[in-house]
């Protein structure tokens, strides 16, 4: 991968953070000071470097209060009402909270939005947070100043340009450019949910989105560059100041981008959720298995060659577990022995285990044999597919129900 190009340093584990009781949902960097994350464990957890281990983070501070799962976060740099910094956290129980990190309590409750809060912009003393309830609010001390319904469908995420505009993302695929409650431009080009959104400065704007794309737009609205490699929905874009970008996906990986190439693909044992460059190029991953996991280029910071091992372990037996082929477990496959039953009509077909695959096998009722049709792989996307071979689509009454969102691999 990383011969590609000469001056891409291929990224391996520098640690795992291990705290969080569920899914962790969203990574906020807090300056110098650390990293908070978010979890479906209903909590936010803040973390400092290990003094003892540069290599390491450890559990700061673990912050209750929400009653649901914990989404975005956004960080308040240290100032007189918080002078060791503060957090905003938004929730699926429609609350934003703010919080001080000296105390580690949180300060303010800000109720308004019906539905599940989905982002949160410091912008000055204010806050803006984004709804599934498809509206924008403005927060002032702890007040709705305003309030406006910004998309026909729900909103996924907010984002502050340098320049003070705010640019919104939504599930009705287009994104909005906003100057106060008026909106400057309608982006249009995703072909679903607009999920994450992110600035790549002197460049543009980035976006993730359902339609499993990463796209980079110009303020203008121009859309510059499309980013395509995952095969599951994209949940979070984020860039370096090297020029790098980084996306987290339903397909268990995180990408590495450079100039809209795919240099390096990151697998995780389970979904990643997010994804977020540290100042120093340092890679972290919030992940469905409870894990935040800390990636590097820099030799000195890279696991323990077991720490490396375990990883490998890990996702080997995910893999593994994961393995199915058309909804059943690969282990719950019958063996080769099953196609000494003769078939019951002309083009009935079986699935059997052969090795590691799944094999799928149509009766010839004229020579009385079972042909081979090919291997059987999962489709892309869960039962929106028909099963295809040789390019063309079955329908799925051809097919025992089993095969419902497959692919069959024609053997060669």
């Amino acid at each position: 991968m990383a011969a590609m190009d000469v001056d891409f340093a291929e990224y391996k584990l520098r640690c795992e953070l291990q705290g969080h009781g569920d899914d962790v949902r969203g990574i906020c960097l807090c300056g110098d000071s650390g990293i908070a994350t978010s979890s479906r464990d209903r909590t936010v957890r803040f973390w400092t470097v290990d003094l003892a281990d540069k290599r390491k983070y450890n559990t700061c501070k673990i912050l209750l209060g929400h009653t649901s799962f914990v989404g975005p976060l956004n960080w308040i740099a240290p100032n007189d009402e918080f002078p060791e910094g503060g957090l905003v956290s938004g929730g699926m129980d429609t609350l934003v909270l703010v919080w001080d990190l000296a105390k580690g309590e949180k300060v303010q409750t800000l109720k308004g939005h019906k539905l599940q809060v989905t982002g949160i912009v410091i912008d000055d003393l204010d806050i803006v947070s984004s709804s599934v309830d498809s509206t924008l609010i403005r927060w002032r001390k702890g007040q709705i100043v305003e309030s406006w319904e910004a998309h026909s469908s729900a909103i996924q995420a907010v984002i502050k340009l340098p320049s003070g505009e705010l640019v919104s993302g939504s599930s009705d695929t287009t994104m909005k450019l906003w100057k106060g409650k008026s909106c400057l431009h309608t982006f249009v080009g995703h072909t679903d949910t607009v999920r994450g959104l992110a600035f790549m400065p002197d460049l543009g704007i980035l976006s993730a989105s359902h339609d499993g794309s990463i796209r980079l737009w110009a303020i203008s609205g121009e859309s510059l560059m499309e980013m395509v490699g995952h095969t599951s929905i994209v949940y979070s874009v984020h860039s370096h100041s090297s020029g790098l970008v980084v996306s987290a996906s339903e397909d268990c990986s995180t990408k590495i981008w450079k100039d809209g190439i795919c240099v390096q693909s990151i697998e995780h044992p389970g979904c990643v959720w997010d994804a977020k460059f540290l100042e120093n190029g340092d890679i972290v991953t919030a992940c469905s298995d409870g894990l935040i996991r800390v990636w590097t280029t820099h030799q000195d910071y890279v696991a323990d060659p077991q720490e490396l091992e375990s990883y490998a372990a890990k996702l080997s037996q995910y893999k593994s577990s994961r393995k199915r082929v058309g909804g059943l477990k690969l282990e719950e496959l019958p063996g080769l022995d099953a196609l000494q039953i003769p078939g019951t009509a002309d083009g009935q077909t079986k699935v059997v285990r052969e090795g590691d695959n799944g094999v799928a096998y149509a009766w010839n009722a004229r020579q009385q044999i079972w042909d081979k049709i090919g291997e059987v792989v999962d489709g892309p996307d869960d039962g929106m597919k028909r099963p295809v071979l040789n390019g063309v689509e079955y329908d799925y009454g051809q097919y025992h129900n089993h095969f419902l969102g497959w692919c069959i691999k024609q053997i060669s």
